[in-house]
């Protein structure tokens, strides 16, 4: 029998959600209303949502698994989405990606103005990977969820790895991995791991590869190829965070059908709001994160496609980072970077929707360093700062899309199993 959740209002912080569950126990939502006349930042926002959640996954399993493409009708909506033109809008965003690591009553928490003083911590019972928070405007009219991405030091660093860690010796260096770095790195590295038994990936153990890369899969093959049907295969995981994802947005929208949903993230958050927001049509805002367009690629995520041979209705995604930071634009690269040694190959650069890119090698003389990757110097220096002019005439860098970008370009992809398999006649 479901239990009813209440929750006096400025004290919802301590309604907890787990992925997974109960659409019922997010009634927290319902009972946690606060009144409130203080404006949102909005703006009209047209979104592209399949004509339905079903059509949308039937489309997704059968190119998956059969490699056939299925026509899938998309309709447009006008929706109040986040005025990404607004410095103090922008930075309200950046801060929710902020607290989607930490919980309300630890000295990381970003404050938050008075509209946003709702809030739900989603996945932080112990044993959860996928963890964040769910922000709703004082009028109950906004829902956001905000993602949390990979954290590698801090009271939480344990508990975002699952309990069998793999580990990879490597010339003397040691990194760890768990099973959920292993799934995305899978989708936004051009390497993949050799060595993970399909019968049992979170026990075994990555050994090196050629060309001095790890990789993470059986899909490599030699010169530079991997195996299109290899690597979908080692995609089909219940426990992708994607998978979580789609849960948990069906959730709210259970409890909330009507509201305007926001996506947010930093990192791999990012990534998978930039994700979620392409299979649900909803405006998402990612920080600091990685390209996720060859991921949405590799799961097989229907897009929307316009009318005409070369034109694409862009989902409502925007992508915001700046220069100094080597991860979203897939230059944190090499056996030697930090982010090797840190245990991750981060490659892919381009990204879906539209990008605002702060510009702060030329205009705080940054120089490229990964740990400029971080939220908080993201919130503080860059999107907050004060006295600088990024673009002329703006107070926000103009969005634009990454029309010419391209990922992988030294890798093959292809069949090449089935046409080694094939027997003479």
């Amino acid at each position: 029998m479901a239990r009813a959740v209440t929750a006096a209002p400025g004290s919802c912080h301590r309604c907890r959600i787990r992925p997974g569950m109960l659409p019922l126990t997010l009634i927290a939502l319902l009972l946690c209303s606060t009144s409130g006349v203080e404006a949102i930042g909005t703006r009209p926002t047209t979104v592209y949502r399949p004509v339905s959640q079903d059509a949308f996954h039937h489309a997704r399993q059968r190119s998956l698994q059969l490699e056939e493409c299925e026509p899938l009708e998309w309709v447009p909506h006008t929706v109040d989405g986040p005025d990404l033109e607004d410095p103090s809008v922008l930075s309200q965003l950046a801060r929710m990606s902020g607290n989607a690591y930490a919980m309300p009553d630890r000295s990381n928490w970003y404050p938050l103005d008075a509209v946003w003083n709702t809030s739900f911590p989603v996945g932080w019972e112990e044993g959860e990977e996928f963890r964040g928070h769910v922000f709703m405007s004082s009028d109950n009219s906004t829902v956001v969820l905000s993602i949390k991405g990979t954290t590698l030091q801090g009271p939480t660093s344990k508990q975002d790895k699952f309990n069998d860690n793999l580990s990879v010796v490597k010339k003397g260096f040691i990194a760890n991995y768990s099973y959920f770095q292993i799934i995305f790195l899978l989708l936004r590295s051009c390497r993949f791991f050799v060595g993970i038994p399909s019968r049992n990936i979170q026990l075994a153990y990555l050994r090196c590869a050629v060309h001095q890369q790890l990789l993470v899969c059986d899909c490599y093959r030699p010169s530079w190829r991997c195996d299109n049907t290899c690597l979908s295969k080692a995609l089909i995981e219940d426990s992708l965070f994607y998978n979580v994802g789609v849960k948990l947005v069906n959730d709210i929208f259970l409890i909330h059908p009507t509201a305007n949903v926001w996506l947010v993230g930093h990192s791999l958050g990012g990534a998978l709001a930039a994700l979620l927001g392409s299979t649900f049509g909803l405006p998402a805002v990612a920080f600091e994160s990685p390209g996720e367009r060859l991921a949405a690629k590799r799961l097989h995520l229907p897009l929307p496609i316009g009318d005409g041979p070369l034109s694409r209705f862009f989902p409502a995604i925007t992508h915001v980072y700046h220069t100094a930071d080597p991860i979203p634009q897939g230059a944190c690269t090499g056996i030697g970077s930090l982010c090797a040694q840190g245990g991750y190959a981060l490659e892919t650069r381009c990204h879906l929707g539209k990008s605002i890119v702060f510009d702060t090698v030329n205009k705080l003389k940054w120089k490229v360093d990964v740990r400029k990757h971080v939220i908080k110097s993201v919130i503080h220096d860059v999107v907050e700062a004060e006295g600088v002019e990024w673009e002329e005439g703006r107070k926000v860098p103009l969005a634009r899309t990454e029309d010419d970008c391209v990922d992988c370009f030294k890798w093959e992809f292809g069949d090449y199993d089935a046409f080694n398999n094939l027997e003479p006649q």
